[in-house]
């Protein structure tokens, strides 16, 4: 079978291709792509048109067997690697070798060349087939942010975005049909947005600005309490940071987050990496609920919620690369399961403030070896007209990193850990 050509096409249309990608339209028996990308292309291009349906993913293997003998050609909107259909093709199983990509210059380059953004300074967010929420994330005082937008709705919608997470002064610029003849630039300001819709084929440029209601993010793990949505059920601050050192998310690494309470681990490694993955196991539906909410509102509507009791809700799940039990340690099976779905190298970390899953950690310690920790945080609080310290309850913390033959290197150390509030 001949490779399939990949072809990055911009909003320039026939006369913006190179060569080799005119020549391989042109060879062409197929040509598979959307429609506005397929209307770029000329009379002389002579192969069948096939507009992808929707939705594209789940057809892509059939239309790639309907075709399998024929030479064909996929149509792209600019960088077919980034965002675009070759990664599609790709992650449907079609080998590299397989793929001919042409790439035009992705809309992202156009952009930052028409602004006079530096490219590896420049934070991309795609809102394409992606919950809007995913902005949160990006949102740092004096950050550029790229939005790649879903159609001409798009920059009103991250204007209120902005607006809603205290953004609202930034700088708002809609880049429109970039290197085509058409090419249009609009501009505004969040707060007060008042621009009509216009071209679907549009960037949105955000020169972020925090006014002075806007919540102080980070990057390290230990967001602020108050952060988070929660009826008490919350790790807090000090000793999530603490347990996310213990997970030690990596990228595309797969975290369990059993009883997800809040969803505050789940969400603080979601946020480690863009290409992070987190599945919330979590039976209260109010508390799943709260869980999608504070996730949409820290930037990574991408966690997954499982509503269901461990062990059962854990069945069928992909295997993860890292668990966490927060909650039904004493649950019969619980361990057992979570254990029993890492492969070597994978870790666990659970937390306990009760002697009755302290004991049972103690006894999972003397089996597998690991890390057993007690994590103590006091906070300076007035007493009358002096400051004292309020001990909050210990917490008692099992971290193990499975290996081969199912055991880590045992250790145990008591860590007191203080700090002002």
């Amino acid at each position: 079978m001949s490779a399939i050509a990949v072809v990055g096409v911009g909003a320039d249309g026939w006369p913006g291709l190179s060569g080799a990608a005119r020549e391989a339209l042109g060879a062409a028996e197929a040509v598979l792509g959307g429609a506005r990308q397929l209307a770029l292309l000329p009379p002389e291009v002579t192969a069948q048109r096939v507009v992808w349906p929707s939705p594209l993913r789940p057809a892509v293997p059939g239309l790639l067997e309907r075709f399998a003998g024929s030479r064909l050609a996929v149509l792209a909107s600019g960088d077919p690697m980034f965002y675009g259909i070759g990664r599609t093709l790709r992650e449907c199983g079609v080998p590299a070798d397989s793929l001919r990509v042409l790439p035009h210059p992705s809309s992202v380059s156009l952009a930052c060349a028409r602004l006079g953004w530096p490219v590896e300074e420049t934070e991309v967010v795609t809102l394409v087939g992606r919950a809007p929420e995913a902005l949160h994330a990006a949102l740092y005082p004096g950050r550029r942010v790229l939005v790649l937008s879903a159609d001409a709705s798009t920059p009103a919608l991250v204007a209120r975005l902005l607006v809603g997470r205290g953004y609202g002064p930034s700088r708002v610029r809609v880049l429109e049909q970039l290197g085509g003849p058409a090419e249009a630039v609009r501009e505004g300001v969040a707060d007060g947005w008042s621009l009509a819709a216009g071209d679907p084929l549009n960037v949105v440029a955000v020169e972020c600005e925090a006014g002075p209601d806007a919540p102080r993010q980070q990057l390290v793990p230990g967001l602020r309490d108050e952060l988070f949505e929660s009826d008490g059920q919350l790790t807090k601050r000090h000793i999530r940071a603490a347990t996310l050192a213990a997970l030690g998310p990596g990228p595309g690494e797969l975290l369990w987050d059993v009883g997800g309470g809040s969803g505050s681990i789940g969400i603080e490694w979601l946020r480690a990496h863009r290409s992070c993955r987190a599945v919330s196991v979590e039976r209260d539906p109010v508390r799943v609920e709260r869980i999608v909410r504070n996730a949409a509102a820290l930037g990574v509507p991408r966690l997954r919620v499982v509503q269901g009791a461990a062990p059962d809700a854990l069945a069928g799940l992909e295997r993860p690369d890292a668990v966490f039990v927060g909650g039904g340690l004493t649950v019969p099976g619980v361990l057992e399961a979570c254990w029993a779905a890492l492969a070597p190298g994978g870790r666990l970390v659970a937390n306990t403030v009760t002697l009755e899953s302290e004991a049972l950690l103690t006894q999972w310690y003397r089996r597998h070896g690991g890390e057993l920790v007690k994590l103590s945080v006091a906070h300076a609080v007035p007493v009358g007209g002096f400051t004292g310290w309020r001990q909050a309850m210990p917490v008692t913390q099992w971290s193990v990193l499975k290996g081969a033959g199912g055991s880590g290197a045992a250790e145990s150390v008591e860590v007191p850990v203080g700090g002002a509030k």
